[in-house]
């Protein structure tokens, strides 16, 4: 077919979509009646918070209010849908089921909180009448819906996804206000616009409308977030046994796409304006078999995402299981990462050398090591074998180097990786190629590797390729296992589990011969392998260390030291939601009083990373001094910015003359501290700090730790920090 050929076929069939879009949205306004005609064809859950509604025939949630703002969340009926369902053909993967086609079988309130809904005999356009059932339930509860479903599929296809609860017209609480999405990912919270502008995240050529997608594996809950209110949306259940999407797509598209400013008023060019919001499932329901969905929670709330995490801080304190962890990572202390090779084996800093790093750290009062390189191969290069490296020196002499840090009051914390495996090393040609994730095609994944040093690998021509490993399969995490305890055997106090929080864009593997049903999500396997590790370190040392490059929020049960990267926008969520995790950021600039200032604002430990992270700890002087400043004042000062309540910028208000940032403590006797920093590079601040009823006031900085009496009125020099202390 020549290209003027397709162009004219794709153009007849985007044109007949868009008359049939047409076409169903005039006769679903045409007989959309009056309203009293509409409410007598609901079915209507409500309580003093919310109002929930369904059409009696299709099941449809027509309508959603929370009514104690008069926020109407659904608010056109013409527009409701019920659920979707993707069950591709043998010769079509294009086969969605439209809830809008079906009729519902049930839509009964069976008590003042609680609606079933049941539909069977599912229709696609393209494959018929389906033998397969979807019931439903809808739960009002205090302001809290919760919605379950089951899908029974006595077909010989597969129902891939299943979007329920599915929103049709998802609105902001009036036309001028802005509304974004807010999640977890990598130790902050995550923020997007959805209106009024939305811009397309999945490429033009890939999607008729504008998409947003937010997945589960990054984050259990998604915010929609006003300027003083917003739905907090959760998957409920902390084990993850699947994929969740919450899915965004702004319908017919957006005005133009300089500015993807949403069209304002109910159509465009004849076709409705509307963003729909659908929750996917990616259940994989095989033929004649029955799988329940996880139940999503949905509730209102008032006031910024403080509020909306707060929601999520209640139902994560009813699952969240703390973890042991040893008192030094508890307490005020600093760590270095440090390189000593790279995938390029450029063998920089050998065994034997490393007493010396040791002692620039015991000099310096750091108390931990993050040693990246130390295994066969060098950073990335060799994964997920943990040998040493011969070219580095013996194991003996990275044995001793250990013990000497341990002597030294300093933790060698033993970098490593075990969700990949080299392509190009012949462990994995032999063996670990047996534990591939492969796609539904029979194809490993893999992922591209990373560049180091050279300009060949600079240039990404002889990167190493890595397949990714399926932590689904047992023997494959027995293998990992055994891997990862030729580090507790090396002595080491602890390890870091590099890019714990991803699997290179892996969701779930298709293999057949990995002990379960295909497909399994990768992502469920993280949990069991890390309890398989945790038993086999406590075996050895109790107190042995797990850390984790940005582990998910459910992940710091077994990885609860949490390593990540910031920059000014960062917001600490996962600060906000547990005031004493031991979380780290690394610190890179050779003056860099900026990124220092923000772990003081933000109570993160300092990682030093010099020449990023292939350096010596004196290599930059001015950095290592302004963060000694730091920890010895949040050792001066404990009780107050160390081992109290983290609330961000709840509970005062600071206004300036010039960029700042600011954050607020409140000890265990209620007393708070206000820490203020001075973002301009060139000039002095002066700030107001509003704190209500404050009691007497002092000031102490990293520069002069001594407190001395204050007012509310701060100058602060310009780079610098002041902290404001009721005393």
């Amino acid at each position: 077919m020549d290209r003027r050929t397709f162009n004219t076929l794709a153009g007849l069939a985007a044109i007949s979509a868009i008359t049939e879009s047409k076409e169903l949205y005039g006769q679903l306004k045409a007989t959309d009646g009056s309203k009293e005609t509409s409410s007598a064809n609901e079915v209507v859950l409500e309580d003093a918070e919310l109002l929930i509604a369904f059409d009696k025939t299709t099941g449809a949630v027509t309508r959603l209010e929370r009514k104690s703002t008069h926020w109407v969340i659904q608010r056109r009926p013409e527009l409701g849908i019920s659920f979707r369902l993707l069950i591709p053909l043998p010769n079509r993967d294009d086969n969605f089921v439209y809830g809008q086609k079906q009729k519902a079988i049930k839509v009964n309130k069976v008590s003042e909180s609680h609606v079933e809904l049941l539909w069977k005999d599912l229709t696609s356009d393209h494959s018929g009448v389906l033998p397969i059932t979807l019931s439903a339930t809808v739960d009002l509860q205090e302001g809290r819906l919760t919605f379950g479903a089951t899908v029974t599929n006595n077909s010989s296809l597969t129902v891939q996804t299943v979007d329920y609860p599915y929103f049709g017209d998802l609105n902001s609480p009036s036309p001028n206000e802005t509304l974004q999405t807010e999640h977890m990912w990598y130790g902050n919270l995550v923020g997007d616009e959805i209106y009024p502008h939305f811009s397309n995240e999945k490429g033009y050529w890939g999607v008729r409308y504008p998409i947003k997608m937010l997945q589960s594996n990054q984050s259990l809950f998604c915010l929609i977030q006003a300027k003083t209110q917003g739905i907090y949306v959760e998957m409920h259940d902390p084990t993850q046994p699947y994929l969740l999407e919450y899915t965004f797509e702004q319908h017919p598209g957006v005005i133009d796409e300089i500015n993807n400013l949403v069209p304002k008023g109910n159509e465009i060019s004849d076709l409705p304006v509307h963003l729909e919001f659908r929750i996917c499932h990616f259940v994989y329901v095989h033929p004649h078999s029955t799988k329940d969905l996880v139940p999503v929670i949905l509730r209102c709330y008032d006031g910024d995402w403080h509020a909306g995490i707060d929601v999520y801080k209640k139902w994560r304190s009813t699952w969240f299981q703390e973890p042991h962890i040893a008192s030094w990572a508890l307490d005020v202390h600093s760590w270095q990462q440090l390189q000593i090779d790279g995938a390029e084996q450029d063998y920089s800093i050998p065994y034997r050398e490393l007493p010396t790093y040791i002692d620039e750290c015991a000099a310096n009062g750091i108390h931990a090591i993050q040693l990246v390189g130390w295994n066969i191969g060098g950073q990335d290069g060799g994964d997920p074998c943990l040998d040493i490296d011969p070219g580095l020196g013996t194991w003996e002499e990275l044995h001793q180097a250990i013990l000497y840090a341990e002597r030294k009051r300093v933790k060698m914390i033993m970098f490593g990786k075990l969700y990949w495996a080299d392509l190009t090393r012949e462990w994995y040609k032999k063996e670990f190629y047996k534990y591939d994730t492969t796609d539904p095609y029979g194809i490993p994944y893999e992922t591209g590797g990373y560049s180091y040093t050279t300009p060949t690998q600079l240039t990404g021509i002889n990167n190493r390729r890595r397949a990714i490993m399926d932590v689904q399969d047992q023997e494959y995490r027995g293998k990992a296992t055994h891997q990862f305890e030729k580090i507790l055997a090396l002595g080491a106090p602890g390890w870091l589990f590099d890019e714990v929080c991803h699997h290179a864009g892996v969701y779930y593997s298709f293999d057949p011969n990995h002990g379960y049903p295909p497909p399994g999500y990768i992502y469920g396997g993280d949990m069991p392998m890390a309890r398989e590790f945790r038993a086999a370190a406590d075996k050895v040392n109790p107190d042995f260390i797990f850390a984790g490059e940005g582990p998910q929020d459910w992940l710091m049960q077994y990885y609860p030291v949490s390593y990540f990267r910031i920059n000014n926008g960062s917001r600490a969520v996962c600060r906000y939601i547990d005031s004493r995790a031991p979380l780290m950021v690394a610190v890179t600039g050779f003056d860099d009083r900026e990124m220092l200032n923000l772990t003081l604002l933000n109570r993160y430990i300092i990682s030093y990373e010099p020449f990023n992270f292939k350096g010596r700890i004196t290599e930059f002087p001015l950095t290592l001094a302004y963060g000694k400043k730091i920890d010895a004042l949040r050792r001066r000062y404990k009780d107050r910015i160390w081992d109290a309540d983290f609330r961000d910028t709840l509970g005062a208000t600071v206004i300036s003359d010039g960029a700042h940032r600011y954050s607020v403590f409140v000890a265990e006797s209620g007393k708070r501290t206000v820490i203020v920093v001075n973002q301009e590079l060139k000039r002095p601040i002066t700030a107001k700090v509003d704190l209500p009823n404050p009691g007497k006031l002092v000031l102490a900085t990293p520069e002069d730790p001594d407190s001395r009496p204050s007012s509310s009125t701060l100058r602060i020099p310009a780079r610098s920090a002041a902290v404001l202390i009721e005393a």
